[in-house]
């Protein structure tokens, strides 16, 4: 175990009016809520900016005395969310240049050993922050697991590609993190030898890369990716999406001339170069991408070929992934029969695998059926693909599947559904904004007990994967294991090769 600063203070009886946990580059203050104490704000590298723009994460400079870490650090430069996403996805902008920062909650009294779980937010590589209400990890120091949530550079800032300036800054910075933990938890309680990397959409992505790369071995204890499969592009078509913002600017795609132009400048050009797209329907984005150096294969290939010995995962999907884009755009309403074939077309999908999901789903309208292969192609399918790979591996596998349906909009068990239910925060705004007033507390209290419970063990609470396929399907009703469910279209893409 790696040696930490003392623990926190201010457990005993004569507590002061604050926590106070010294780490390695000084002390901070934070707050008692909720029977958690919780630290906000803490940096674990330098400002992003001046000479650190565009370049890999460097460490924060140290500091005298004790520092405030009672309120959220700034975010990331990014936009909120495009109508009519923005009303279902709330978004905080804590505005400030120190953005590389995270928070801790961890149980109060204090102890010591406790299992880590770090939380890496999705969002497109785009959007998002530590700062959304609805990762709040109070349940989890509640119920005896450290929370980290963490910020990291998003858009250009931190996923564009450049000649003269290292790729993938993003997922530097989230290494640059769990080095963080590693290096410090202990002093919150944490144990730096069972740590939890857990992420959604974006933030499964990105964990995947990393646990592709040599750099984070010894970081990461187990993994959980939710609704996020291994995925990145070459270096060449990451670049496509910098070079059109540039040209948009005016200004060559290089680090040097893009560090010159005026942050909000820069995010109003990202905006517009981005807009439209999602990530079922496509569109110019920001991808990770096989650069070479920190990445130097397909995380998809890297992983089922083993890269991820040792480290236990769960890994899951909703059932209906898409109703979080298709619903509120209208596409599931305007999607014709001839635009579904041309998708189908596009996306190479076996003829013989959309009549089976076709035959499936009778009466289903072109864009619930378009959504439907969508969610399998980009998601389950690969999940699953990943978890044969792991039969004989090192390191446990569970899988799951979420499937209670919102009321909200028709959005069912759509894509970020179950975040509230993981972090047992049914009750925030952004958690009702998905899933309305009514949403099952038994169903979050049965997911996020299973989360503590593979952060504590790597165990769930359900059979591992093995040929029977169990996966555990949290609603519609009660929590249950169910085996090779939909088996007739998860065979339909055997032979598909994307």
């Amino acid at each position: 175990m790696t040696t930490a600063p003392p623990p926190i203070s201010g457990a005993g009886p004569a507590a002061p009016l604050a926590p106070l946990a010294r780490t390695a580059h000084g002390t901070v203050r934070g707050t008692y809520e909720r029977g958690a104490a919780v630290f906000r704000g803490i940096p674990y590298a330098a400002p992003p900016v001046a000479a650190h723009r565009f370049r890999a994460p460097a460490p924060p400079e140290p500091w005298e005395g004790v520092r405030d870490a009672a309120r959220f650090g700034p975010t990331a430069p990014k936009r909120p969310y495009a109508p009519p996403l923005d009303r279902l996805l709330p978004d905080p902008e804590v505005a400030g240049e120190d953005c590389l920062n995270l928070n801790v909650w961890t149980p109060h009294p204090a102890r010591t050993g406790l299992p880590v779980l770090v939380w890496i937010h999705g969002g497109s590589l785009l959007h998002g922050s530590s700062a959304v209400p609805l990762y709040d990890g109070a349940a989890f120091a509640r119920d005896g697991v450290v929370c980290v949530t963490v910020n990291y550079r998003l858009g250009m800032e931190g996923f564009g590609v450049f000649p003269d300036a290292p790729a993938n800054r993003g997922l530097l910075d989230q290494l640059a993190a769990l080095g963080w933990v590693r290096d410090n938890i202990a002093a919150f309680g944490g144990d730096p030898d069972r740590v939890t990397v857990c992420g959604e959409s974006a933030g499964a992505i990105s964990i995947a890369a990393l646990l592709a790369t040599d750099r984070a071995r010894g970081l990461v204890r187990r993994a959980v990716l939710q609704s996020g499969a291994p995925s990145a592009v070459p270096l060449a078509a990451g670049r496509r999406t910098t070079e059109l913002i540039a040209k948009r600017l005016g200004v060559a795609a290089t680090a040097r001339d893009l560090a010159a132009v005026d942050p909000a400048a820069l995010l109003a050009a990202q905006t517009e170069v981005t807009a439209g797209g999602s990530p079922l329907t496509g569109g110019n984005s920001f991808q990770i991408v096989v650069d070479g150096e920190l990445l130097v294969r397909d995380p998809a290939e890297a992983l089922r070929d083993g890269s991820t010995s040792g480290v236990d995962l769960l890994l899951g999907s909703n059932t209906e992934e898409y109703r979080l884009w298709f619903v509120p755009s209208g596409l599931t309403e305007r999607l014709s029969r001839t635009r579904l074939r041309l998708a189908l077309w596009r996306f190479r999908v076996p003829g013989t695998t959309a009549r089976t999901y076709r035959a499936n789903r009778p009466g289903a309208a072109p864009g619930e059926l378009l959504g439907a292969l969508a969610t399998d192609l980009l998601l389950r399918v690969p999940l699953n693909r990943l978890a044969d790979s792991r039969k004989d591996a090192a390191g446990s596998t569970h899988f799951y599947e979420f499937g209670w349906p919102s009321p909200v909009l028709r959005l069912g068990a759509c894509h970020g559904l179950e975040i509230g239910f993981v972090f047992d925060n049914l009750a925030g705004p952004d958690a009702v904004a998905l899933a309305g007033e009514d949403a099952p507390q038994d169903l979050a209290d049965a997911m996020h007990a299973a989360w503590v419970r593979f952060a504590e063990t790597g165990d769930p609470g359900w059979p591992a994967w093995d040929a029977s396929r169990p996966v555990m399907r949290f609603g519609p009703g009660a929590p249950r294991v169910v085996r090779a469910p939909r088996e007739d279209e998860r065979r339909g893409w055997a032979p598909y090769s994307p």
